[in-house]
């Protein structure tokens, strides 16, 4: 689920950066609640916020990359990221937010989505390309310092739009356990991702998860 937007006037923005977000809602609440499709969340040329109360993960591993796409204007742009990489994942009561300003009448629109709140969300070959991250984290059989490329036991890199130096940092552990997750990312994709108790809103403001 990937736009590439091409210009125009304010609301034409509005609509580009906030249909995506709610088609891949939609495809949340009617596939991906049953574990039966891919899934993957970005907004052109914005970040997101995601908190989680804890996140339990198994095969973790994490490495250096670019994310590639464009601005709100049709504009290439390119950012840095630690990609962080797990083979299974189930979160705990897990929030993800956007913002989107200076939409005609309305002003600032933010789109919010919650899950795991009763049962944790459950994810297959996740990655999160993050900006910022604040948790407390505890690592299982930890390795540091080794090549991307060679980092075997996570789910390997992602590809696609990302650029990552295969012989660049990397880290990987069997397990890790992070708690009071507060974190800013360009992009998340998974294998299979199931929400349990999903939940949309859209409101007028600024409403984040923090």
């Amino acid at each position: 689920m990937e736009s590439q937007v091409r210009g125009g006037t304010r609301w034409k923005r509005f609509a580009v950066v906030m249909v995506p977000s709610v088609a891949a809602t939609a495809a949340i609440g009617v596939a991906l609640a049953q574990g039966a499709l891919a899934a993957s969340f970005s907004v052109s040329g914005q970040s997101f916020k995601v908190t989680a109360d804890r996140l339990d993960g198994t095969g973790f591993s994490q490495y250096g990359a670019i994310d590639s796409g464009y601005t709100l204007k049709g504009e290439k742009t390119a950012h840095p990221v630690a990609v962080s990489a797990f083979k299974s994942a189930k979160i705990r009561n897990m929030c993800q937010s956007v913002v989107t300003p200076d939409v005609p009448l309305f002003g600032n629109v933010s789109l919010m989505l919650k899950a795991g709140a009763d049962k944790p969300v459950e994810a297959e070959n996740l990655y999160i390309d993050v900006e910022d991250l604040e948790a407390n984290a505890t690592f299982n059989n930890i390795d540091i310092g080794v090549a991307a490329k060679d980092a075997n036991k996570g789910p390997g890199m992602k590809g696609g739009k990302e650029q990552a130096n295969p012989y660049g940092f990397a880290q990987q552990a069997e397990s890790a356990t992070l708690t009071d997750v507060k974190q800013t990312a360009w992009a998340t994709t998974a294998g299979t991702f199931k929400l349990s108790g999903l939940k949309m809103s859209l409101s007028k403001g600024v409403k984040e998860c923090y």
